[in-house]
């Protein structure tokens, strides 16, 4: 009787385990989330991040509609570079939506601190543009039919300051429209 053969490792019966009930996935999710900047390289990770696994494809987050058209094309060599860091695991395609990028700061022995890596209304502040009275009272209209009145007044100010931080078009700009 060969001794090889009855002893597994506890990598292997551990992997086998996981896959039993049905936590593989997540834990291959976690391991992209941690290994993401290594995976992919520092630039990519800073404009993307992976969201879940379902079905066999990856779901990225990207930051805006240029990456997403940019990893759009680099789709195979993402691929690639997660079969290899996976071991080929369980992704055989990338889904890419834009969406909220985070930052995760973790403090020893206490639980992340998850904020908004950047915000719309943030690069407007920060601009310094102060929306007009004008701006004001446009996104106020827009926000009208909004029944909470916290939530309308919110929105309101994130549309006059995205209004306010975007450049206006000149008179010829706007006979075309």
């Amino acid at each position: 009787m060969s001794r090889g053969g009855f002893f597994a490792s506890v990598g292997s019966v551990l992997k086998t385990v996981a896959h039993r009930h049905g936590i593989d996935l997540k834990l291959l999710e976690y391991q992209l989330r941690q290994r993401w900047p290594e995976i992919v390289g520092p630039q990519i990770a800073a404009h993307s991040r992976p969201d879940q696994i379902r079905f066999k494809k990856l779901y990225l987050i990207v930051e805006d509609s240029v990456w997403l058209q940019h990893l759009t094309f680099l789709k195979p060599a993402l691929l690639e570079k997660i079969h290899e860091a996976t071991e080929g695991q369980a992704v055989t395609d990338i889904v890419l939506r834009v969406g909220e990028l985070y930052d995760t700061t973790t403090v020893e022995g206490q639980t992340p601190h998850v904020t908004p890596r950047s915000s719309t209304c943030d690069a407007a502040d920060a601009a310094g543009v102060e929306p007009s009275s004008e701006v004001l009272a446009r996104a106020a209209a827009m926000t009208a039919s909004v029944a909470d009145p916290d939530l309308r007044a919110r929105l309101a100010e994130v549309m006059a300051n995205l209004m306010a931080a975007r450049p206006r078009p000149s008179g010829a700009e706007q006979a075309h429209r």
